[in-house]
């Protein structure tokens, strides 16, 4: 198998080096992410591709290490069921971004809180394999992206941070973002290699448990980022998005006065909006993914408040 790990990448696919850098920090801690981080790479890298045989070759070295990395994990459904994937990537950035939010906000600013901040933002890019962000990751990811040039910058010109703004006022948080993005190298801390790509050692979540989801404010939607290309070609086959399967049955008979409904009932009685709904369906899908690192007590809180909200309506995050 072809090591490109060795190869030097061709100037027009310099764009992906972050996320090869990503999936070879974690190739010994978690095959998952490193797998998910290259196909990401390589759909990148194909957009971009100018076709040399330089930028084919390397291509095709990436290419070969997933068939084969794909082929040896055949029975890891977090590799062949894009499903499953999701939730298993959405949780490790989940859990990157929540701890270290929780220090930026304790003031406990180090190149590690950077580290795990910025890695948090690849892995909500590499989400973008699975369809669109949600609004929720799509705010995380800005967030991410710009605490970790910001921390980065001061805590290389000697300076300390300020912990990110506490307002409920949406536009007014929105405004300081925009505003520190436009004064910020954007590209400081992918510049800096040494400091965050080059470590051997991926981020990981700084407690434990998964903390509370704290309270970011919506931020607008950065960039679309290259979308990537359902297929490749032989003999490398990418995962294909799931066709959901509609059952059949009989048509009932309609109602004389039919009308859409905004919200769901509860065997408890309690009227849930699809909002709601849907949060509790992300916590049972959280639950199940802390089950895939023995976190039977994360996996236990999400269930717990999926409960909540199931029988009373109110959110107990």
């Amino acid at each position: 198998m072809a090591n490109f790990d060795q190869l030097e990448i061709p100037a027009p696919l310099k764009p992906i080096q972050p996320y090869l850098k990503t999936g070879k920090n974690y190739q010994a801690k978690d095959i998952v992410v490193s797998y998910w981080c290259r196909l990401y790479a390589l759909q990148t890298g194909l957009k971009l591709s100018t076709k040399t045989s330089e930028e084919t070759t390397f291509l095709l070295s990436v290419m070969d290490w997933l068939e084969g990395v794909k082929k040896s994990n055949s029975d890891n459904e977090s590799i062949t069921n894009e499903i499953a994937a999701q939730a298993y990537i959405e949780n490790w950035a989940y859990k990157l971004f929540t701890t270290a939010n929780t220090s930026d906000r304790a003031s406990k600013f180090s190149m590690s809180l950077v580290l795990s901040y910025y890695t948090a933002g690849l892995l909500y890019d590499v989400l973008t394999t699975f369809g669109e962000l949600t609004e929720e990751n799509t705010t995380n990811r800005k967030f991410a992206q710009w605490r970790a040039t910001y921390i980065n910058n001061c805590l290389k010109n000697g300076e300390t941070p300020e912990p990110p703004p506490v307002n409920d006022d949406d536009n007014t948080n929105e405004s300081i973002i925009d505003s520190n993005n436009d004064n910020e190298d954007n590209q400081a801390y992918e510049s800096d290699d040494e400091a965050l790509g080059s470590s051997s050692t991926p981020a990981q979540p700084m407690q434990p448990l998964m903390p509370t989801m704290p309270n970011v404010p919506p931020l607008p939607s950065t960039p679309p980022h290259p979308t990537p290309p359902t297929n490749i070609g032989a003999p490398f086959q990418f995962p294909s998005p799931p066709v959901p399967q509609q059952p059949q049955v009989s048509p009932a008979p309609a109602p004389r006065n039919p009308a859409p409904t905004s919200s769901v009932s509860s065997d408890a009685g309690v009227e849930l909006s699809l909002e709601q709904s849907t949060k509790a369906k992300k916590y049972i899908k959280w639950a199940g993914s802390a089950l895939d690192y023995d976190d039977t007590r994360t996996a236990i809180s999400n269930l717990e408040k999926a409960l909540t909200l199931l029988k009373t309506g109110v959110d107990p995050a």
